[in-house]
């Protein structure tokens, strides 16, 4: 009789030191230990005093073992393990596992203790390895595109970035600009004057300011004209130099705004163009400039494109399902249009 092969069995023997309380490790009630137990259910894992063994699957166990060494470099930074981390962590030490089981590229303690910036007790932090990479990306690169769904981080892991640049002195001042488009109403039908038409647009980017700097000190930099948040039709004709530029909402740029903004490049610049090229409102018929620049900038020096996943999103866990669905969604619908215009020989 031919037995079933089985993936070989490995016994990992963890001694957390003294010096690391075992409930920074185990979380309160042993919550961040019910959290690793979900994530690696082919693996037994005990604790008995400061001593944690773990026997399973050898690939698993091995992770495990590496996921407590990265939990125990965290708190040295300060900053506690939550439950949100230790999922995070456990993610991005599957997505960059090796064959042998070793982990590749940026470890979870090397995103989850990279700070972008601190204002008023907090700091703003990636919290996925492609948030970091993005990070990364905007610190090396003159234009970079941030692509990826809703609660990504893209605008505000920019916008942070931003200021970093401000305050380090290595920009002038910080420009934050996005497409108007109406979402079924035309900018000349709403009431008000047209600050008051365009305000709803860019109240998002007033908002990630308000967490990023005194709100009091806010008004003062956009007098003194450190900071300008305007619609993109206000950069016609402008050259932008010594600026953090960023372009938000960028799906929603015709093809012919995109090459505008583009070209407003100035010296000592740098752009960070953000958006979602599946939740465009641009009128039927237009092409989105955000989709057609990646066929366009593609392999250009210094252009860098980061792409984000459902994977990425930190709002509540809820919102990276949703993103999934309707991927998975609009697949079938594009098959099923597929098969259609096939049998109708199209």
């Amino acid at each position: 009789m031919t037995q079933t092969p089985t993936h070989p069995q490995a016994h990992a023997q963890i001694t957390i030191p003294a010096k690391h309380p075992m409930v920074t490790v185990l979380g309160s009630s042993d919550s961040l230990l019910r959290v690793i137990e979900k994530a690696f259910p082919s693996a037994d894992i005990h604790v008995r005093g400061n001593e944690i063994s773990a026997v399973g699957d050898a690939t698993e166990v091995a992770l495990v073992q590496r996921l407590f060494d990265e939990m125990l470099l965290v708190p040295r930074t300060g900053q506690p393990m939550t439950e949100d981390a230790v999922e995070r962590s456990v993610a991005m030490l599957r997505a960059s596992n090796g064959t042998n089981g070793d982990v590749q590229g940026e470890t979870p303690a090397e995103v989850l203790t990279q700070n972008i910036l601190s204002n008023r007790g907090r700091t703003i932090r990636p919290k996925t390895l492609n948030q970091k990479r993005y990070v990364d990306a905007i610190d090396k690169h003159t234009i970079v595109f941030g692509i990826g769904p809703a609660g990504t981080g893209k605008t505000y892991l920019a916008m942070a970035k931003a200021v970093q640049a401000l305050q380090s002195k290595q920009v002038t001042r910080i420009i934050l600009t996005r497409p108007a488009v109406e979402a079924g109403e035309r900018l000349g039908f709403l009431p008000g004057t047209l600050y008051e038409k365009i305000d709803p647009y860019l109240r998002p980017l007033y908002d990630a300011l308000h967490d990023m700097l005194d709100p009091e000190s806010i008004p003062r930099l956009m007098a003194a004209g450190t900071i300008e948040v305007a619609p993109l039709a206000y950069m016609r004709g402008r050259t932008l130099n010594d600026a953090f530029i960023i372009l938000d909402e960028a799906q929603n740029t015709s093809a012919e705004q995109m090459k505008m903004f583009l070209t407003r490049l100035g010296f000592d610049s740098k752009i960070v163009i953000t958006g979602d090229v599946t939740q465009v409102d641009l009128p039927g018929g237009t092409k989105s400039g955000l989709r057609q620049v990646q066929d366009i900038l593609d392999g250009v020096e210094d252009v860098h494109f980061s792409r984000l996943t459902s994977q990425d999103v930190v709002r509540h866990k809820l919102v990276g399902r949703i993103v999934d669905a309707y991927e998975q969604y609009d697949s079938r619908q594009d098959q099923t249009q597929t098969g259609r215009r096939g049998r109708n020989g199209k």
